[in-house]
């Protein structure tokens, strides 16, 4: 996982992410997000929220860590929600989450 954070830190450096409910709720109904990952502790509300939101807009959508781990990544404070608006870093980071979840079990 801490190479999938690692890239998580680098999209963010390069401006292909986006952080909070909000906002990421606002990427993905423009089309904009790629890929979305939501804190496993996040509220029950928001994890309901983003879920239906990227059902409905077909956006791949991955749960891991916690909200303080993934505000860390993104150079920020607790974070529940972070979009990644760019292809090539979605694919990246959904190519090492995979990998990691392989090697679990």
């Amino acid at each position: 996982m801490k190479k999938l954070f690692g890239m998580l830190g680098l999209a963010k450096r390069a401006g292909k992410v986006s952080t909070g409910a909000f906002i990421c709720d606002k990427m993905i109904k423009s089309g904009r997000a790629r890929l979305v990952i939501l804190a496993q502790d996040a509220s029950e509300n928001t994890k309901k929220s983003v879920r239906d939101s990227c059902r409905y807009y077909k956006i791949k959508l991955i749960e891991i860590s916690d909200m303080a781990t993934l505000g860390h990544a993104t150079g920020g404070g607790d974070r529940a929600v972070v979009s990644v608006n760019d292809n090539n870093f979605a694919k990246a980071i959904l190519d090492i989450y995979i990998l990691c979840e392989a090697e679990k079990g």
